[in-house]
């Protein structure tokens, strides 16, 4: 099966978590979407300290670690319950490799990305998911997603094809350095 985008999330609307406002409510979006260094457009990041920018421009989450939740917590996960900005399906984001770079799309209209580092979690994500101390429970998984650089801007829309272009001979996956940090 080859790995493909199965939504591109953007934030529906901001709400107040525990200590901040948080863009978290992300929810798919129908058509071909917009991608620059920064990330999606018609997105935004409230907390610019800990989210977006060039290295976390975008965030992704694997299908496959929302439906291990979604067994887990006995729930439904659906795409950008996690404030994740793109939910891939057939793509091992946990065991990707700090610096895996990644082509979204067409040659000529898709994005190439590079996995820049784990997501660390705070309050809001347990706040978002009504459970106290989430967060800390979502980081121990390893199961946490990757913030991506934008490394060539696009577009993406929900069905493109996501393919490995490039993967570092050696270094630590997504989920050894959430787990180590």
């Amino acid at each position: 099966m080859s790995a493909r985008l199965l939504a591109v999330n953007v934030v529906h609307e901001l709400i107040r978590g525990p200590t901040r406002w948080t863009a978290i409510d992300k929810r798919p979006v129908i058509g071909p979407v917009a991608v620059t260094e920064l990330g999606l457009a018609g997105d935004e990041q409230c907390d610019t300290r800990y989210h977006g920018g060039p290295d976390k421009a975008l965030y992704a989450y694997a299908e496959e670690d929302a439906d291990w939740w979604s067994v887990e917590l006995d729930r439904e996960i659906p795409p950008g319950l996690f404030g994740e900005n793109l939910t891939t399906s057939g793509l091992d984001i946990t065991g990707a490799l700090i610096g895996e770079r990644w082509r979204i799309g067409g040659p000529k209209t898709g994005i190439l990305v590079e996995v820049r580092s784990p997501r660390d979690p705070c309050g809001n994500l347990s706040a978002r998911m009504g459970i106290p101390k989430f967060h800390r429970s979502f980081v121990a998984t390893g199961r946490v997603g990757a913030y991506l650089k934008v490394l060539s801007t696009g577009t993406v829309r929900a069905g493109n094809r996501i393919t490995v272009v490039h993967r570092p001979s050696s270094g630590r996956t997504v989920g050894e350095v959430s787990t180590r940090a």
